[in-house]
């Protein structure tokens, strides 16, 4: 099943953006994991529509109904499975859509490949709506982490051009604390502010702008992953590409490692309280597939969302001609910042499942 990633805890999920509700199911949940529901909650917050001008102006509550999994709020073993219930649907919005397919959107390679009954009301089962309930699962993930003393957390690298302050060398759950509880996710506040700017301008212009989310995780031991095929950054980048509108992922220097000489990219091997350690990160906390117990830093590019209302050339289907598109209706101005918390969220869910392989099913 293509919405479905994992090995040992599986996740899965369902739904359309103006259907009835959206939802996921988890298998292989450790028992007896209380969930924080006031902790969820606020996770679940940050990626919540309507909250700003830097966002859709549709209003969603986003509270999750769970309807197997949990008994007093602690796994039971059982699959667990939560549902949300849609509320905002302007569906009207996105009639035209039906014939004449907004560009860089998947309106049209969905309508190739199921014939025309793919349901794309606010882009369906490819909308950015379905990364509420992959926020629930790494939410629960995060919590579960978090008590065997590893951490996940994020920031808005970049907007357009405009790029924070990078993630120190050990990035401290404190950090991650103090980033998740600003309107814009940032280190730097003074990026923040003109990053603000550029979405803003963004908008006021009728169209959009892309970013670049940074995520790092801490207190991972090493020894973590499989050679080749079954590496961390496969199984990370796999998870992390079925974000909507996520087109790129690197870890560590990525790319830009491509630019430098050895003796510049190598990460000298040192000794930190008797511990292994290197002295830099450009391999991103993973050598060869497998960690090497510094922290795990990935970066994802987010296209600039493709709904704008700038005119845009595209193609009638029904008439078989050239035409122009304008697109009505509640669009962000900007994915990423919302789609930090989502980032943490894949990478808390993969990395519980790999830790769950280390420790052979169990913790």
């Amino acid at each position: 099943m293509s919405s479905e990633f994992g090995r040992l805890i599986k996740i899965s999920v369902f739904g359309q953006s103006h259907g009835e509700a959206i939802g996921v199911v988890i298998d292989g949940l450790p028992a007896g994991e209380a969930v924080d529901m006031e902790e969820l909650a606020a996770f679940l917050d940050r990626r919540r529509p309507g909250k700003s001008p830097l966002s859709t102006s549709r209003q969603e509550a986003d509270a999750p109904e769970f309807l197997s999994g949990l008994v007093d709020g602690v796994t039971c073993g059982a699959p667990l499975c939560a549902v949300i219930r849609n509320s905002g649907q302007r569906s009207g919005d996105y009639r035209e859509l039906a014939q004449r397919p907004r560009p860089a959107h998947a309106d049209y390679t969905a309508r190739v490949k199921w014939g025309g009954h793919a349901d794309m009301r606010g882009g369906g089962h490819f909308s950015g709506r379905l990364t509420a309930p992959l926020c629930i699962a790494g939410g629960i993930a995060k919590q579960i982490l978090a008590r065997r003393g590893v951490h996940v957390g994020a920031h808005l690298a970049a907007v357009g051009t405009v790029e924070d302050a990078p993630f120190p060398l050990y990035p401290s759950p404190a950090l991650f604390a103090a980033v998740a509880a600003k309107q814009l996710p940032v280190i730097d506040d003074g990026a923040g502010e003109r990053m603000q700017a550029l979405i803003l301008t963004a908008r006021q212009e009728q169209d959009s702008v892309g970013g670049v989310v940074e995520c790092a995780a801490v207190g991972l031991p090493a020894g973590l992953g499989e050679p080749m095929f079954g590496g961390v950054e496969n199984r990370l980048a796999a998870a992390l590409f079925g974000i909507p509108a996520v087109k790129g992922v690197e870890f560590g220097a990525g790319f830009a490692a491509a630019r430098l000489r050895g003796s510049e990219a190598n990460d000298p091997f040192v000794l930190q309280d008797g511990e292994v350690r290197t002295a830099g990160n450009h391999a991103g906390g993973i050598l060869g597939g497998i960690t090497d117990g510094m922290p795990v830093v990935a970066r994802v590019a987010v296209k600039p969302t493709p709904s704008i209302a700038r005119p845009q050339r595209t193609v009638d289907l029904a008439a078989t001609e050239e035409t122009e598109l304008s697109i009505h209706g509640r669009h962000d101005p900007c994915i990423a910042h919302r789609a930090v918390p989502v980032v943490e969220a894949v990478t808390a869910a993969v990395l519980l499942d790999l830790l769950m392989e280390g420790n052979h099913g169990t913790f």
